[in-house]
């Protein structure tokens, strides 16, 4: 208890403040909720440290006088307390002395606001103007990818594939929201054939205010899950927004993933569905996927591709197959289809597999929804190994549906029968544990308090002939 309270009083503790700010992207409700339930500050940056730009800088300036201001108010009354018969002076000052951690760890978030209705907001919404009128003059074909999951893997595929006939240009890893869409903009020449446009939900409102700033012509629905459910509160809400670009289309060039189980209920038959069985009307066999990617066969009609992807697991095949029927739609030959595809590789800790002291590891840390799990479980059934291990966290954002969704992943990773899984504690760890025993899980349950440690320590953690799937990690700001 003395040593949590100490804790605020330290020197670093400004610095931890402004990296809690870095961390939650300057939002200032999740950082106060990050503030309010931290107990010991001495433990909150465990992942990394804070990254000294400009305004972290700044900032950390601004606190620190303001901290040496209030101390020197508190000495100064003190003093008029003691010497100059200043009534209540002594313990006004020891107050102010005393609640200086508390104070600025609320004030900091003033500037922030107020930069942000005064200069921010103002300037962004010139930019995002200048942006929607370059996107509805641009003629090229317009690709929005929305959804829970897979927006980035699917843009991506998407990129490469298209890139070898047609002048693609794409959003930059996973910039999705309106001022990275208007970045975007600024440096496109116009004479681009395909723009594809990554849409990231976070609340209600914002694919559709995406739709209205980049008028796609095609759009992608990767599909949905519970994700943001702290902004959205339910499902269909999510659902609702990442379906209304469909909606502006009116069902045309629209493409679903029918993979999704929860995206069933927003599909419409205009609607074109693509999975791991059909796309756009090629049909889809001989699957077979590894750790050294996925091959699979399409036909329609006459006409037959066999492909070979560097992409790992069984539910990247329907985001290829689409990516390919519809570069040959826009007029890509089968060499060139069969180029892309082929050109296609694991994305950075997204079902990345690599070898580590005679062990294989699938990273998948940056995967953070139910159908991503689904997708690791899978890939730890089909691979053989001498040891399965399977590791998590858990999930964010998952809002009231948090205890069903960790229920269902517990379910899920004991059906893949993994010899070990290993766990980080958190606010969800018993959840999953229920889902465990639920599912009849069998083998060893081993739980870490200390993930980084955990992590870092891997290579003594593995034998060889190991297969260990990672899936999500936990930034500092989730407990």
């Amino acid at each position: 208890m003395i040593h949590e309270l100490a804790s605020i009083y330290l020197l670093s503790y400004p610095t931890v403040l402004v990296y809690m700010l870095q961390s939650t992207e300057y939002q200032v409700k999740p950082y106060l909720k990050w503030v309010w339930r931290t107990k010991n500050f001495t433990a909150v940056n465990q992942r990394r440290d804070l990254d000294r730009t400009k305004a972290a800088r700044l900032l950390l300036l601004a606190l620190r006088l303001g901290i040496l201001l209030q101390i020197a108010a508190g000495v100064w009354l003190i003093y008029l307390g003691l010497y100059s018969d200043l009534t209540g002076g002594v313990l006004f000052g020891a107050a102010l002395m005393l609640s200086y951690p508390i104070i600025w760890a609320h004030l900091a978030v003033i500037p922030l606001v107020l930069g942000r209705w005064f200069i921010s907001a103002p300037a962004e919404q010139q930019q995002i103007a200048a942006a929607e009128r370059v996107f509805a003059a641009h003629g090229a074909v317009k690709i929005a990818v929305a959804g829970s999951y897979g927006k980035t893997t699917m843009k991506e595929i998407l990129n490469t594939v298209l890139g070898e006939g047609l002048d693609v240009a794409a959003t930059p890893a996973n910039k999705n929201v309106s001022i990275s869409h208007a970045n975007f903009a600024k440096n496109l020449t116009g004479k681009e054939d395909v723009l594809i446009i990554e849409y990231g939900e976070g609340a209600p409102g914002d694919v559709a205010r995406f739709t209205r700033l980049t008028h796609p012509t095609h759009a992608v629905i990767t599909g949905v899950v519970p994700a943001h459910l702290d902004r959205y509160k339910t499902l269909q809400a999510a659902g609702q927004d990442i379906f209304s670009v469909a909606g502006k289309l009116k069902g045309k060039q629209v493409y679903v993933n029918d993979e999704s189980p929860d995206s069933q209920p927003f599909i419409k038959k205009s609607y074109q569905r693509f999975s791991g069985k059909t796309a756009l009307g090629w049909k889809i066999s001989r699957i077979k996927t590894g750790l050294d990617g996925t091959g699979f066969v399409m036909k329609k009609g006459k006409d037959s591709l066999k492909l070979h992807s560097g992409l790992v697991g069984k539910h990247q095949v329907g985001f290829l197959a689409l990516a390919a029927a519809l570069a040959i739609e826009l007029g890509l030959t089968h060499d060139q289809v069969k180029a892309g595809i082929a050109k296609t590789e694991p994305f950075e800790h997204r079902m990345q597999p690599y070898q580590l002291g005679g062990a294989w590891i699938v990273d998948d840390t940056y995967n953070g929804n139910l159908e991503g799990l689904r997708a690791g479980t899978e890939l730890l059934k089909a691979v053989e190994a001498k040891r399965k291990i399977y590791v998590t966290p858990g999930l964010v954002d998952q809002g009231e549906e948090t205890e069903a969704v960790h229920l269902k992943a517990g379910k899920l990773i004991a059906s893949a029968k993994p010899d070990l899984v290993v766990l980080m504690q958190n606010s969800v760890t018993d959840f999953i544990q229920r889902g465990l025993k639920a599912g009849r899980f069998k083998g060893e349950l081993q739980i870490e308090t200390n993930p980084l440690e955990f992590y870092t320590n891997l290579q003594h953690f593995v034998a060889s002939g190991d297969l260990v799937v990672m899936q999500n990690d936990w930034t500092d700001n989730y407990a």
